[in-house]
């Protein structure tokens, strides 16, 4: 797939007095006079990205203060500044603001203005990339022109692009929205990950409704508690008008609490799952390759066929219906597109099978919850054993490898560790922290030595499960990011085994 591509071109301009209109009435005085009549041609918090005629935000990054890079901007050719603080010495018009993130976000929304007419926004650790395209694919059987943003990239009417942040950057994000809305989509989902949601870049999204999935251990090393990941997570909450459904999945741990924060923040907090009160699930059927399951909403029963393999599917499924429903489609027309549903790319995917039977999946599982997910959800229907190869990333969160290592043995049979992105780190001590919570498991750093030896493995009735990179297309190892596919590797392991 091609690379994610901004099509809009820059040959906007916009009055400083109009971008900045409605975002911090503190400014009203500044923007008098010649500084609001300065014509802005396009804005960025990247001081190296400035061309002549933007506006340059100077935000407080997690690596470095955009404040330092004020002059650097100004000798590119910014027009004016927006900053935390006064910076004195320039020839151009300094706004100060006490959040120059959010102003970024809402200036953004103002200059690009157009967007698809019902938006929608999921946030948790886990399912949101199945639950935006779920939610795109029941609009558009549906007959709406939907898109999807998130972490496999872009999807639309016209335009299958490839990306890798969960959450574009607040000036990107607004440029898309008005490129959709430009090609007829009327309706688009989005990932809101807990890095978006705390850096404010869907503060200038117009959202019809926003959910919640679950909550897991993920982002510890921006994040320093679960708490505070928790927290930047419900704030998609605060972002919604008052009144607007809020999808939330029941049957979490930490369900309960979303609910509580979606009903502070003053919205309609309509619960899907067991203990569901918009959409219940009272009963569901394992299949290999699918689940039956009977729903209640509104006062209907409805059986469902979910043409997917995993427990967690169904609950990603019912919470796109949810979304589905909340934003005018009819409940029997939602209900009966679950049975039409592609699996997102990466997550519980079927690759393959042996000549015996067994099956062969890639899931992007790389967080300990969703291990155990997707380990769990194929109990059901594996008469053998459970084979599962897996690894943890670099530079990330070194306290879920062991965790990791522990689920692993738990639930699968038989245990595969290898190298998963170890970006700067040493491969051999990440596969160490993560064997030492892991007796039994075969160690084997090269990843497609360990997928080719994993489907030597599989015998009738096993499942193999090869976890950690889904829809990914390369292996970092260093600052260099090498082609490397899990489902190619696995589809040539299977075809050399036949």
């Amino acid at each position: 797939m091609k690379q994610a591509a901004i099509r809009t071109e820059k040959s906007k301009t916009m009055k400083l007095r109009e971008l900045a209109r409605d975002i911090d009435a503190a400014l009203t005085g500044a923007l008098e006079g010649g500084a609001g009549e300065t014509e802005i041609s396009g804005m960025t918090a990247d001081s190296r990205k400035i061309a002549s005629g933007d506006l340059f935000v100077a935000v407080s990054g997690v690596k470095a203060d955009g404040a330092a890079f004020v002059a650097d901007a100004v000798a590119r050719g910014a027009a004016a500044v927006v900053s935390s603080h006064p910076v004195e010495g320039l020839a151009v018009p300094v706004l100060v603001t006490a959040d120059p993130r959010r102003f970024l976000a809402l200036a953004a929304a103002n200059f690009y203005g157009a967007q698809p007419e019902t938006m929608i926004a999921i946030t948790g650790t886990a399912g949101k990339t199945s639950v935006v395209s779920f939610t795109r694919q029941i609009w558009a059987y549906a007959g709406l022109k939907a898109a999807q943003i998130g972490t496999t990239g872009v999807i639309s009417p016209t335009r299958d692009d490839y990306g890798s942040l969960t959450t574009p950057d607040p000036v990107s994000l607004m440029k898309l929205l008005a490129e959709l809305a430009s090609e007829g989509v009327t309706h688009g989902a989005m990932e809101a990950s807990s890095h978006g949601l705390d850096q404010s870049r869907l503060d200038g999204v117009k959202l019809a409704a926003g959910g919640f999935t679950n909550l897991g251990r993920d982002h510890m090393d921006y994040h320093p508690t679960v708490e505070e990941y928790f927290a930047a997570k419900m704030r998609l909450f605060t972002l919604m008008p008052k009144g607007s459904p809020a999808i939330i999945f029941a049957d979490d741990e930490w369900s309960e609490k979303a609910a509580a924060a979606a009903k502070a923040a003053g919205q309609d907090v309509r619960l899907v799952g067991r203990a569901g009160d918009f959409i219940t699930v009272k009963r569901i059927e394992h299949l290999r390759d699918a689940q039956v399951a009977e729903v209640h909403h509104a006062g209907v029963i409805y059986e469902v066929k979910v043409p997917l393999a995993g427990d967690f599917q169904i609950a990603n499924a019912l919470v796109a219906a949810g979304f589905a429903i909340s934003t005018g489609v009819a409940p029997a027309v939602a209900f009966e597109a679950l049975g039409k549903l592609k699996g997102a790319p990466g997550r519980l995917e079927l690759v393959g099978k042996t000549a015996s039977g067994a099956l062969a999946y890639v899931d992007y599982a790389h967080k300990p919850d969703a291990l155990s997910n997707v380990l769990a959800s194929v109990r059901p229907f594996t008469s053998g054993r459970i084979i599962v190869v897996f690894g943890c990333g670099g530079d990330r969160d070194k306290g879920k490898r062991p965790i990791m290592g522990e689920i692993a043995t738990r639930l699968a049979d038989v245990v595969i560790v290898t190298d998963d992105n170890p970006r700067s780190e040493v491969p051999e001590t990440i596969r160490a922290e993560i064997m030492a919570a892991a007796p039994g498991a075969t160690e084997i750093g090269d990843r497609r030595a360990a997928i080719r030896h994993a489907v030597s493995l599989l015998q009738s009735g096993d499942t193999l499960i090869v976890a950690g990179k889904g829809h990914e297309e390369g292996q970092t190892v260093g600052s260099v990011v090498l082609p490397f596919s899990d489902h190619q590797e696995v589809r040539l392991a299977l075809e050399e085994g036949r």
